[in-house]
């Protein structure tokens, strides 16, 4: 069994020399690509985010139901996160933002351009909006951030919404991440040329071993021919033709002499 083992990893580490340029040249192709397709073709994309904090103010007969009113508070934000990417709030952005250069295009997209988080048993949530463009995407978490602060007054008949700080334009782009991209485009690359070197031997149908025709196909070996590598004809060649030359040579001299 261990000796079957050791024969696999043998054969495996054969065929990676054997095909180890076939190797380098895949992952060197892919690599490029993907530089080629994260730097040229990928649209940089931006980010920005507002905070925004629940909390409603409370009566002085009311301080002591304070923690219950936080809890309720929090509880909240979940639906405050639907109401934020519901239609009421978003056409309005949309009507606000749409000429703003890289502005997503329609009410679906905008939808999908903005993402919503909060750390657990936190009042205070966060909108972030990305955009093709660093400014539109700040513009778009700012005016997302203040259509729902005005709307869920009217929706909830609540008045416990803060905007704890407004987004500011980050020019530093979010995506692509360039360097993850051709680290993943070099993996890529070593995977595919090590599959197309298993695959290419696979489908070999060369007889490269005597073991093969005798142990595989039980077939009686009669012997085996060296290879004969093309200088090696090319010395024999000419050495046979200088030799040519000397036994004409001396046959000429032995004529004359008779």
């Amino acid at each position: 069994m261990e000796s079957e083992q050791n024969i696999s990893m043998m054969q495996i580490v054969g065929i990676l020399r054997k095909h180890i340029k076939a190797i380098f040249g895949t992952t060197i192709v892919v690599t490029l690509a993907a530089i080629f397709v994260t730097f040229f073709i990928m649209t940089p994309k931006y980010s920005a985010t507002t905070q925004i904090l629940v909390n409603r103010k409370l009566s002085e007969d009311m301080q002591s139901a304070q923690f219950q009113q936080v809890q309720a508070d929090v509880q909240m934000i979940s639906t405050y996160k639907d109401i934020i990417t519901s239609p009421t709030v978003l056409k309005d952005v949309n009507k606000k933002v749409s000429s703003y250069p890289g502005y997503p295009g329609s009410m679906g997209a905008l939808k999908g351009s903005l993402s919503i988080s909060n750390s657990q048993n936190s009042q205070v949530f966060s909108v972030t909006a990305k955009s093709t463009d660093a400014g539109t995407a700040a513009a778009i978490a700012n005016m997302t951030a203040k259509v729902f602060k005005k709307k869920v007054v009217k929706i909830m008949s609540v008045n416990n919404v803060s905007i704890v700080s407004e987004a500011e334009t980050n020019t530093k782009p979010v995506s692509p991440r360039k360097t993850l991209n051709v680290l993943v485009g070099i993996v890529l690359g070593l995977i595919l040329g090590v599959a197309l070197a298993f695959v290419r031997e696979i489908t070999d149908r060369t007889v490269t071993t005597e073991n093969f025709l005798t142990d595989d196909l039980g077939l009686t070996s009669l012997g085996t021919v060296s290879e004969i590598d093309q200088k090696d004809i090319e010395r024999f060649v000419e050495h046979k033709k200088v030799q040519s030359k000397l036994s004409i040579n001396k046959s000429s001299r032995n004529h004359r002499r008779v």
